[in-house]
């Protein structure tokens, strides 16, 4: 209820028992024919849950929804506020469940006429390479917690890593010897991703000095532990990089979950790193997500251009 409420929208209690079931239904064929993650997964069930508050409200249901109903909830949204991002997301919901029901149920498709809104589409954000530098060295390696920071940051810089697949890094995924480790992204989708000396060398101190002590005797699977013992959440490890960024000066408008992995894309390229090599290191599915970053590269070359050409 707390996503409806955020929209300002005003919605009948409950999903009609049909339309819960058609969307438990469509949820498990999901995890089970594609292996989306279960925050993917949660999406979808909010988006669809929302709709099917609505049209109760309305008489109607998800089954015999029309298309004039999903234009009238989508403007209702905008009025209330809603951002046309967050209204993509949705209609994409829509569309994903019907296709997929349609073939197996029969009846019309409310969203074949329906266009895709088209999105401008943001540039990451990438900290300079002195920004990192500073970031990197803000938390205190003498202490424990101190030395897990900063091994969080280093692992995340040198691997490209999201936030989501740090904090789920078994302690089993990693092979100091070879130096790499083995990431586990969207859809549980395996990788083996290179560390780098100075991260590895991190690591390897903390779960020497550090990890053991946090441990207080257990095996803990995690790898990042915190001070009780137990792995990390995603929302505890963006907030250590929130603190620490503060601590190094760098605003909190430059900051964002994917700041490292961005950086890490970013600088890769700035280096000489071609696009394929970057597709693998990061876990993208298409090439045509990892090449957003060449423009990102590209505009930190005409920026330098400006700043050191006579004619710039």
């Amino acid at each position: 209820m707390e996503a409806m409420r955020s929209t300002g929208i005003d919605v009948a209690p409950l999903v009609a028992p049909a339309d819960q079931a058609a969307i438990d239904v469509f949820i498990e064929r999901l995890w089970a024919e594609d292996g989306l993650a279960q925050r993917t997964l949660a999406a979808y069930r909010s988006d669809l849950q929302g709709f099917a508050r609505w049209l109760a409200q309305q008489h109607s249901n998800l089954l015999n929804a029309g298309r004039d109903a999903i234009f009238n909830y989508l403007a209702k949204r905008v009025e209330q506020g809603c951002k046309a991002r967050s209204n993509a997301r949705l209609l994409s919901s829509l569309k994903r469940f019907y296709t997929s029901r349609v073939p197996r149920e029969g009846g019309v498709d409310p969203t074949a006429l329906i266009p895709a809104p088209k999105l401008p589409r943001g540039l990451p954000k990438a900290l300079s390479e002195a920004e990192i530098e500073a970031l990197l060295n803000a938390p205190d390696p003498d202490t424990l917690l101190g030395l897990r920071d900063r091994t969080l940051l280093e692992l995340m810089y040198a691997c490209g890593l999201r936030v989501s697949e740090l904090v789920q890094l078994p302690y089993a995924a990693v092979n100091l010897r070879q130096g790499i480790i083995r990431a586990y992204g969207k859809g549980g989708k395996e990788r083996l991703v290179p560390m780098g000396e100075i991260a590895q060398d991190w690591l390897q101190r903390y779960l020497h000095e550090a990890r053991p002590a946090l441990a207080r005797g257990t095996a803990p699977e995690a790898l990042l532990l915190t001070r009780l013992g137990q792995g990390m959440s995603r929302q505890m490890a963006w907030y250590l990089i929130k603190r620490h960024a503060q601590t190094a000066g760098i605003p909190g408008s430059r900051i964002s979950p994917h700041v490292l992995r961005h950086s890490f894309a970013t600088h890769l390229l700035n280096h000489g790193a071609d696009l394929r090599t970057l597709q693998m290191l990061l876990g993208h599915a298409s090439l045509s997500t990892t090449q957003i970053y060449t423009m990102v590269a590209r505009e930190t070359l005409k920026r330098l251009h400006a700043q050191h050409h006579p004619r710039g």
